[in-house]
């Protein structure tokens, strides 16, 4: 045996594909890259099968199959892959693509590449015949147990690249509207998506069957991990050359399977004598063996089942069977943190969950699962079941340590035959929800020998949801494949010519979510923002601040460099958030009742990224927590002196009533934002121009959740207390007319990360503050809130009697300070005679930063940060740190 085959990934984990490579000398290489063996092993292990054409099987740790894995990790990795896709296609040929997934095995990663895609509609194959829809292609996967695949759209159109309205029961299209969309998806790109390339052989086949129905210019093929060999890659570009077509390859890792001389003879012994040896056992037949009989010879027990009713949103699909559109996205896209809720009173106190999905539908219970990992604290993992016969053996090298095996529920085509749920049985898991479509909740489903029952064995807690089958029809009112059913048309919604005309809300882009964007949970905010990571984005401060005032650039158009706390001011924002965090939690209630009060049953909260988004994601938490009310909330750019994101108001208006939308931020100080957000919304008809905020010195909002002053602990850290987004970023070359504008997800500073900590510190004292904040709401709404403008004439008296004489330099508050000490180059800071602990934070940047700190009377905020009026790289101090002062 090699000794990459024998190599463990630590010091107590074996790596899961050792039994095997020991036994048969199998070995998985990485493609040259530093530790690409490693990176293999920690996504790959190995198991064996029975199967004349491959003993072997891979098996993916973060596919979400055999393995359960948490759902984010699953649904990120596919996100991540799709955004890779939309980064190699580019805007407008991401916008005309399709994607089309591998049943069964990828039908949810799929999926998930069209949501990190943005706009492309999803279909996935199917070995499920539906009566009363016809065929549009299919295709064979020689290796599989089950090879067969159909391809069953709904729309007719959708291979071809015509995907339209007129296809989704929705009614036909006029003739210049069907014109001008099969103009706009001619010849569309086709992604195709599997699990892994062992030969090609699948895509090869799939490529060939569709281009002779539906020939096209370009395809790009997907795949968690590429193993084919240097002769399989020479066939597929041999083939692209063929039919003249691109061909692009995106994969996770890719690398090689070594096998050595007569494996499959080899493995199909060790499988017989594995399964020879457990064949005592009841439950170990020759199709059944291979379990370790802790784990599943256990009987089947008779237990309640919970069944669990989510409200699945009406219209929208089980999954891609039958296509799956963005208005189908974004009509399931707010209904889940309602599903995910209630399922989590279902759960009561459960330490360890599955969600174990059924075959071909992946995607659902995935959904519902990154959204309940954002709710409880549980933890959450998500695999499902499988029509795949893999032989288990209880080794820690192994990747299939148990199975439970039951018979077919769903009326399978082939017949009656024997199911499986892998890595479920003694893996600890004291709650099961198992998730199927309406089609599989069949008395075989329920019966003494059923999924339900076996699974009862091992957990003390089985929970069922069932998703209701989609089934085409040309007369069912349904959905529209762009605009949810619920929401009013973009037209009756947004009358003028500046929302309801500019855009096809099919062209739209899609929100971000983490974890492939953000390190926040995905339902705690959507991004309307483009992930400009990979760009170079960062300048030094001091070339920043002269570019910007002497009107070389606008401050959007660049990013200063991340600043990284010391670990004494680390430890500063520790206390200071220890000190402040019920004062928080106070205004975070404040505030939300009153826009609940005034504004509700169910506003729409809307950040102003990236100061605005905590303060949303609090708000969102007290409603729940509260009222158990789930609000949506998305994140959007707004910028100084060139308005808020246009794209990004057309998207909220094509998805909800913009009357109900309430823009949220962290805090106002001389109003410069108040006034740029009225000014830009005076083109958008139904918008609500008042923004509501924690704290609100300057007197320049209604709704807030207090006027003092006081230390936001979020003010203090850039990214590392925002999810790890950048400041968002507009720059011509990078954000076109109908472009979200863009920012940074900062991925390498996770392990400076305080988002989540912060959140979870603020809500603590949700509890404690409810009376506080009843008192405080009852007060505000019988009071006379009228925008006093204080702040204001303050920062004008200030720029004068300073010299300054540009208000833009002058930032008022707490807040404010913090940012022109972390981003800016600061002149001097005034500071409120006496004020305390509020200004640790900023007393300790000033120190390091050399800046002076004046103290005055009269000032109506705590501090005031004053940027230095006339900036050149010549007025830095001679320590190189601090401007000097006049």
């Amino acid at each position: 045996m090699s000794e990459r085959a024998a190599r463990k990934e630590t010091a107590n984990v074996v790596w899961s594909g050792s039994w095997v490579a020991e036994r048969l000398g199998v070995e998985l290489v990485g493609d040259g890259k530093p530790d690409g063996d490693g990176e293999l092993r920690e996504q790959l292990g190995l198991a064996l099968r029975r199967n004349p054409k491959r003993a072997h099987l891979l098996v993916s740790n973060v596919l979400g199959k055999h393995v359960p894995q948490k759902p984010s990790v699953v649904y990120g990795v596919g996100f991540e892959l799709g955004r890779r896709v939309h980064a190699l296609l580019g805007d407008a040929e991401a916008r005309r693509a399709v994607v089309l997934g591998y049943a069964e095995t990828a039908t949810g990663l799929g999926h998930a590449v069209a949501d990190g895609l943005g706009v492309a509609p999803y279909l996935h194959s199917t070995r499920r015949p539906v009566e009363g829809v016809a065929r549009a292609g299919g295709f064979e996967e020689s290796h599989s147990h089950a090879t067969s695949h159909l391809l069953l759209p709904e729309d007719p159109n959708l291979l071809a690249g015509g995907h339209g309205p007129a296809g989704s029961g929705a009614g036909a299209q006029t003739g210049v509207d069907a014109e001008a969309d099969a103009g706009r998806s001619a010849d569309a790109p086709l992604v195709l998506v599997d699990d892994e390339f062992s030969t090609g052989n699948t895509v090869l086949n799939t490529i060939r069957a569709l281009h002779e129905r539906y020939p096209r210019s370009r395809y790009v093929v997907v795949a968690l991990v590429d193993m084919r060999s240097a002769a399989d890659q020479g066939r597929l570009t041999e083939f692209a050359a063929e039919i003249g077509a691109r061909v692009d390859l995106v994969a996770r890792s890719s690398g090689t399977v070594v096998l050595p001389e007569g494996v499959l003879a080899k493995g199909q012994a060790l499988v017989a004598a594995q399964e020879s040896a457990a064949s005592g056992s009841p439950e170990r037949s020759p199709e059944r063996a291979g379990s370790p009989a802790s784990e599943t010879a256990v009987e089947p027990v008779r237990r309640p089942c919970t069944r669990v009713d989510l409200q699945w949103p009406a219209g929208v699909p089980d999954g891609g069977r039958h296509g799956f559109t963005p208005a189908h996205r974004a009509a399931l896209e707010p209904a889940l943190p309602a599903m995910a809720a209630r399922l989590a009173a279902a759960l009561g106190d459960a330490r360890r969950v599955l969600i174990l999905g059924f075959e071909e539908l992946m995607y659902a219970p995935l959904r519902l699962g990154t959204a309940l990992e954002g709710r409880i604290d549980a933890e959450v993992r998500y695999s499902t079941t499988t029509r795949s016969p893999v032989l288990a053996v209880d080794d820690p090298g192994y990747a299939i340590r148990s199975r439970l095996v039951f018979p077919a529920h769903d009326n399978p085509a082939d017949g009656p035959g024997d199911r499986y749920a892998y890595n479920v049985a003694g893996a600890g898991f004291d709650a099961v929800v198992v998730a199927v479509d309406s089609t599989a909740d069949t008395p075989e489903l329920h019966a003494p020998d059923g999924l339900l029952a076996r699974l009862a064995a091992h957990t003390d807690h089985v929970l069922l949801v069932v998703v209701p089958s989609y089934v085409p029809s040309e007369d069912r009112p349904g959905l529209h494949p762009y605009v949810p059913s619920d929401v009013p048309s973009a037209g009756t919604l947004n009358p003028t010519p500046n929302v309801s005309e500019r855009q096809d809300p099919r062209m739209l882009p899609e929100p971000l979510r983490g974890p492939a964007f953000s390190s926040y949970a995905p339902d705690d905010v959507g991004w309307l923002l483009q992930d400009l990571s990979d760009t170079e984005l960062e300048a030094p401060t001091e070339e920043r601040e002269e570019a910007i005032q002497s009107g070389g650039a606008h401050y959007a158009e660049s990013l200063p460099v991340e600043y990284q706390p010391s670990a004494q001011y680390q430890e500063l924002f520790k206390a200071a958030l220890e000190l402040s965090a019920a004062r928080v939690a106070r205004a975070v209630g404040t505030v939300t009742e009153t826009v609940l009060a005034e504004r509700g049953p169910r506003p729409v909260l809307v950040s102003l990224a990236r100061a605005g988004t905590p303060v949303g994601v609090l708000m969102r938490r007290w409603a729940r927590h509260r009222h158990g009310v789930d609000l949506p909330h998305y994140a959007v750019s707004i910028v100084r002196g060139r308005g808020i994101d246009a794209t990004a108001l057309r998207w909220l208006a094509a998805h909800h009533d913009p009357a109900d939308v309430v823009f949220v931020d962290g805090w106002t100080g001389k109003g410069a934002i108040t006034r740029e957000l009225s000014a830009a919304l005076a083109e958008f008809d139904g918008f609500n121009p008042e923004i509501a905020v924690l704290a609100d010195p300057g007197g320049c909002v209604r709704t807030h959740g207090t006027r003092e002053d006081f230390l936001i602990p979020s003010a203090c850290l850039n990214s590392t207390v925002s999810g790890l987004i950048s400041r968002t970023v507009l720059r011509s070359d990078l954000v076109g007319p109908d472009d979200f504008h863009g920012a940074k997800f900062y991925r390498e500073l996770a392990d400076a990360d305080v988002s989540g900590h912060f959140l979870d510190a603020v809500a603590a004292h949700f509890d404690e503050v409810v009376d506080a904040v009843d008192a405080d709401v009852k007060e505000l709404l019988a009071a006379d809130r009228a925008p006093t403008w204080e702040g204001w004439a303050a920062v004008e008296r200030i720029s004068e009697e300073y010299g300054i004489h540009d208000v833009n330099l002058v930032k008022p508050g707490v807040g404010e300070t913090t940012r022109v000490l972390l981003r800016r180059v600061p002149w001097k800071i005034l500071a409120k005679r006496g004020a305390g602990a509020d200004l640790d934070h900023i007393r300790l940047l000033a120190e390091q930063r050399g800046v002076p700190i004046e103290e005055v009377d009269g000032l109506p905020y705590t501090c005031v940060g004053l940027i230095h009026p006339k900036y050149t790289r010549g007025a830095t101090g001679a320590d190189g740190k601090a401007v000097e002062s006049k």
